[in-house]
């Protein structure tokens, strides 16, 4: 069985997750803990329930979801995974973060390159990759189809979809990337997005103000 954790962080409210199964091994998903009291809530959590953290995997590598890569790859010594693809942003995080008035920020290399068609597993777990650039060039999505669960990072969200306005950003790539490769996951996947609360495709199919089937790019 597959088990997920929440937790909101940093100013940007942004969702970091846990994931596990039955074995204990465990991955975190985008941590943006950003001070010394998120941090402690991400260890105590992953130390109460006994997990081992073997993978820290990024959507993307915008700001908001790689604050807290240093930090969990030095507690768990875990490796990190990132799209090749996403390099160049990540490399630009330490230029932008003061703007952000974020001033201690500490850059994790990425220690394996995700891919899709190479899924990630740990314990008993498989998750696919699946590439759905245009909120970022190597933006990810992890999908686990036995539990109907995706990982979304930032391109779709409850009633609305990610960003298009950042540095390299492309909107083309962005609807594309919803309506070809989220969209056919199936209406009861459900989509536990970079920043507010679950939706499922088919919710998001029919009703999202974007890409839903009267939405503004239907």
């Amino acid at each position: 069985m597959l088990y997920l954790q929440v937790f909101t962080f940093n100013g940007f409210q942004e969702n970091t997750y846990v994931l596990w199964d039955d074995t204990r091994e465990a991955v975190i998903i985008d941590p943006g803990c950003s001070d010394r009291q998120e941090r402690e809530e991400l260890k105590e959590f992953i130390d109460d329930e006994d997990l081992k953290v073997v993978k820290i995997l990024n959507t993307h590598a915008h700001v908001d979801h790689v604050l807290g890569n240093a930090f969990a790859k030095r507690t768990w010594g875990a490796p990190l995974y990132l799209h090749r693809l996403d390099l160049p942003v990540l490399k630009s995080v330490a230029v932008r973060a003061p703007s952000f008035r974020i001033f201690d920020y500490e850059e994790a290399e990425p220690d394996e390159w995700l891919e899709e068609g190479t899924p990630v597993t740990f314990g008993e777990t498989t998750l696919e990759v699946l590439h759905v650039p245009g909120h970022a060039p190597g933006h990810v999505a992890f999908v686990n189809r036995e539990s109907n669960l995706c990982i979304s990072g930032d391109v779709l969200f409850y009633g609305s979809i990610g960003r298009w306005d950042f540095p390299f950003c492309n909107f083309d790539d962005l609807i594309s990337s919803i309506k070809n490769k989220l969209f056919p996951l199936g209406d009861e996947m459900e989509v536990f997005p970079g920043h507010g609360p679950s939706t499922t495709i088919g919710r998001e199919r029919l009703e999202n103000p974007y890409v839903g089937a009267n939405g503004q790019y239907a």
